[in-house]
């Protein structure tokens, strides 16, 4: 039965299939009252331990950066992220469902990670109202192989 509940977790519970494990350090970027609440505790409950801010002085293992049409400019906040990460970190860019404000196009997001030398690696129904999109370093996908 727990085999079964645990493939049940991982369809239902986007934190399951983010691919974070215990003891990373995420950093979390673009933090406001419309977040999904629920994947980030679910993320805290999978590393152990609690999501740390903007102001963290040391690189992470990866960023979860939740971001909105009206936040600027994609690209650089991408930028931005690569250098908060370990080489070969991942970067979740969260961003507002189809319909829901602060709507980004799948094509922006695509050009902004390709400007900012990332790859689109896959994207995940992250709550109600968000979708996350899993970008890395083409150089780091190649050296894990």
């Amino acid at each position: 039965m727990s085999a079964t509940a645990d493939h049940a977790e991982e369809r239902t519970n986007p934190a399951a299939r983010l691919g974070f494990e215990p003891g990373q350090v995420v950093q979390e970027i673009g933090y406001d009252d419309d977040v999904e609440q629920e994947l980030r505790e679910d993320i805290e409950a999978v590393i152990g331990q609690e999501l740390v801010d903007e102001d963290y002085d040391d690189v992470a293992d990866a960023v979860v950066l939740w971001f909105r049409d009206d936040d600027g400019d994609l690209t650089d906040a991408l930028v931005d992220a690569i250098g908060l990460i370990e080489e070969g970190g991942q970067i979740w860019l969260m961003t507002p469902k189809t319909g829901r404000d602060g709507y980004i196009e799948p094509s922006d997001i695509n050009e902004a990670a390709q400007t900012a030398g990332l790859s689109q690696t896959r994207s995940i129904n992250a709550g109600k109202d968000w979708v996350g999109t899993r970008l890395v370093s083409p150089k780091a996908a190649k050296s894990k192989r």
